[in-house]
């Protein structure tokens, strides 16, 4: 680099270093003042944006009007927004946020990690922006209730945890889904299918055969759910049962059901048992179940081996045998005394097949395996 370029290059750091400076000084200004007047019993109901344009132009009069706009909007953003991760979110690129206490941000794009040029200024701006994603959802999370799992207005899952369990500073994670997912065709032309395997798990949903999705974290099992959801026939009825509800069917006859955890008293807790539970009783067409991840599995197959033909469920595994082994340590966690011959027996007979993804190295998913059960050892 020139030396011409190098001063240029310090000049624009500490141009920036200003901006962010008279931010965070503005922003303080902004939330003292309105403190005050709550305090002398005035309205803070105001126009947020009307109430820091006035402070801007009061306090940074000298800056151009492109700087002040830009003042403005960080100002904003960071007192009602996500603060820097506002432009990530806004990126439509971006899968995944993951904030590893204040300064280290990742995001995934096209199924690859790689760290963003943001930070949060310190931990308490990440605790307020954390405090200002949970608040509209009626969640909270301090040191008596450290982990909140919750669902977004827009779908996507946010996942919090704070010290003294994350020990490094609090760690958020977005996991955003698209608002409209692929079908069948799409995934053949991602490559997450070949024409065979569309075939053969579009037939297999026709003929009301029950499937398991296998597979790693972030390898694409809800997403090829949600296709293969879309290969049940129109006059079905179908219930879907989420820990979060992150399906999206592009249907008319769905009755979406979400689990709710215990509140702070340690009361209102809903699972995915009681709702698989409840979903019998409501004359399915068809269950679909986000995720077999608990107890719950022995609900699953007792529904399967009674009736209930044709279910969809994705589940954590490294293999179609593995998958299936897995459901049956599951479903022997309920702990009714049922011996394991019996659960196996169940298992096989209620399930038909698995198809199972794995995120490549290039971020691409992929089917590499539908395994039929009865081949299953």
């Amino acid at each position: 680099m020139s030396a011409e370029g190098g001063r240029g290059a310090a000049a624009a750091d500490s141009r920036q270093r200003h901006l962010d400076e008279l931010s965070a000084s503005l922003r303080a200004a902004l939330i003292e003042r309105r403190r005050a007047e709550a305090a002398a019993g005035h309205s803070t109901a105001g126009d947020l944006e009307t109430a820091v344009r006035a402070l801007v132009d009061d306090r940074a009069a000298l800056l151009g009007a492109a700087d002040r706009e830009a003042l403005v909007a960080r100002i904003l953003r960071d007192t009602v927004g996500l603060g820097p991760l506002e432009d990530l979110m806004a990126d439509r690129a971006v899968e995944e946020v993951m904030v590893n206490g204040a300064d280290h941000v990742y995001v995934e794009r096209e199924g690859r990690i790689e760290r963003a040029d943001v930070a949060f200024a310190d931990e308490e701006e990440l605790r307020n922006a954390i405090e200002r994603i949970l608040a509209p959802l009626g969640r909270r999370v301090d040191e008596l209730s450290p982990m909140v799992d919750a669902r977004l207005a827009d779908g996507s899952r946010v996942n919090v945890v704070i010290p003294p369990l994350a020990v490094d500073g609090p760690v958020l994670s977005i996991r955003r889904f698209g608002l409209r997912r692929p079908g069948p065709p799409e995934l053949v032309e991602l490559g997450t299918l070949d024409e065979s395997q569309r075939e053969l798990l579009e037939r297999a949903v026709a003929e009301r055969r029950s499937i398991l999705v296998s597979g790693g974290t972030g390898s694409g099992k809800t997403t090829l759910l949600n296709a293969l959801s879309s290969c049940i026939a129109e006059g079905e009825r179908v219930v879907t049962i989420e820990d979060a509800a992150e399906l999206r069917l592009q249907r008319r006859h769905v009755v979406r059901l979400e689990s709710r955890p215990a509140g702070i008293e340690g009361r209102g807790e809903v699972s995915i048992r009681d709702l698989l539970r409840n979903a019998l009783r409501m004359r399915p067409d068809r269950i679909v179940i986000g995720e077999v991840r608990g107890v719950e599995a022995l609900d699953l197959l007792t529904a399967l081996n009674t009736g209930h033909q044709g279910a969809l469920s994705t589940i954590h595994a490294n293999s179609p045998s593995d998958a299936m082994n897995r459901l049956e340590t599951l479903a022997l966690m309920a702990g009714v005394g049922l011996p394991h011959a019996a659960i196996a027996a169940q298992v096989r007979r209620g399930i038909q097949l698995v198809a199972h993804l794995e995120r490549m190295q290039d971020g691409s998913r992929r089917v590499v395996e539908i395994a039929e059960v009865a081949g299953l050892k």
